[in-house]
């Protein structure tokens, strides 16, 4: 019984973030009584709406392995908030449908560039994003020395509403419907296969490097909403805030049950993740608790989500540093992780 229990939890590595998300709601609803009503849901998605789309940035890349941690995640979102107020609203391209192509396309480029340093040049994902990482920064500065505050239509109501619905939910959503689009392709078990396993996957035909060159620029165009969010929920712009969103987005990952290891792990849990780091900060500021403190909170829940994820990693018959053999599907098989966001091929 107890080990039919514990395989159902290492099937849905999302349910521990789950509980805690559920249980942070609560105490969220019990600190604030206007926490949950309807009249600040607009307000509180548009401020979960960064940590989200950061987080579902950041999972491509952790999925595609080899060490896949994108740490240019943070000051690409913060260069797409920058160039938006700083540089196209003030020349009057303030529309939404010249300003979030460009953004768009910007991350794209970021992405597929970062994707090509890791998949095709080898270099450790790490070292590769850390030099795009002070490019990023470095161009954000020379755009906008300085914050300034910048509002235009079209971004003051994705701050708040779009018609009926809230804007931040309607950014969330973009990379969730692409999500269940690429589960009717065959990129998303490439993509587990090449995180699980990138020899077996190469031995298979897969193309490894084209895999994670498009997981890389997926990462990038999901980080360009970001910055889009960012600039919607603050209604301006700080270059000096490049690295802000980087490690709670990678903590994000990882708490919402995605091993940083690759191969295993839901957009799901990413969404998940952020949501319990956002639910955490507001809590704490509910409770008049010092923000010096965020930081630990985080960092404690972290320790806890990689202990629980490395002891669900090596149960029975598992070696303690080994990928769990369910993480490596053979191209041609849906990904045994389930994942409430897959949408099985045809």
């Amino acid at each position: 019984m107890r080990l039919e229990v514990l395989d159902r939890i290492r099937s849905r590595p999302w349910g521990f973030a789950l509980l805690l998300t559920v249980a942070l709601f609560i105490a969220n609803q019990l600190a604030r009584s206007s926490f949950a009503a309807w009249g600040s849901w607009p307000a509180n998605l548009a401020d979960l709406a960064p940590f989200a789309l950061a987080a579902m940035a950041t999972t491509p890349a952790v999925l595609s392995g080899a060490g896949g941690i994108d740490i240019s995640i943070g000051p690409l979102l913060n260069l797409v908030s920058v160039l938006v107020v700083g540089i196209l609203i003030p020349d009057g391209l303030g529309s939404v449908w010249i300003d979030v192509p460009i953004a768009i396309a910007l991350g794209a480029l970021v992405g597929a560039i970062n994707g090509v340093l890791v998949g095709i040049f080898r270099f450790q994902a790490v070292l590769g994003t850390l030099c795009v990482l002070f490019v990023l920064t470095g161009v954000g500065l020379a755009i906008l020395p300085e914050p300034t505050a910048g509002t235009v239509g079209w971004l003051t109501s994705l701050g708040n509403k779009v018609g009926p619905v809230p804007g931040g939910l309607i950014l969330i959503l973009i990379p969730i419907v692409v999500w269940a689009a690429l589960g009717r392709t065959s990129f998303k078990r490439s993509l587990y296969s090449v995180g699980g396993d990138d020899l077996a996957a190469y031995s298979a035909g897969v193309n490894v490097a084209a895999v994670r060159i498009v997981a890389y620029t997926l990462g990038g165009i999901f980080a360009a909403l970001a910055g889009i969010a960012l600039a919607a929920a603050t209604q301006s712009a700080d270059p000096n805030q490049a690295t802000q969103y980087t490690l709670p987005a990678i903590a994000a990952v990882a708490i919402g049950g995605t091993s940083l290891l690759g191969g295993r792990g839901s957009l799901f849990g990413s969404i998940l993740g952020a949501a319990i780091m956002f639910m955490l900060q507001t809590l704490l500021d509910s409770l008049n608790v010092s923000s010096n403190w965020l930081q630990v909170a985080y960092g404690v829940i972290l320790i806890g989500a990689l202990v629980l994820g490395h002891y669900l990693s090596a149960g029975p018959g598992r070696s303690s540093g080994s990928v769990p053999v369910s993480a490596t599907p053979t191209p041609g098989q849906a990904p045994s992780v389930s994942d409430p966001l897959e949408v099985p091929a045809r």
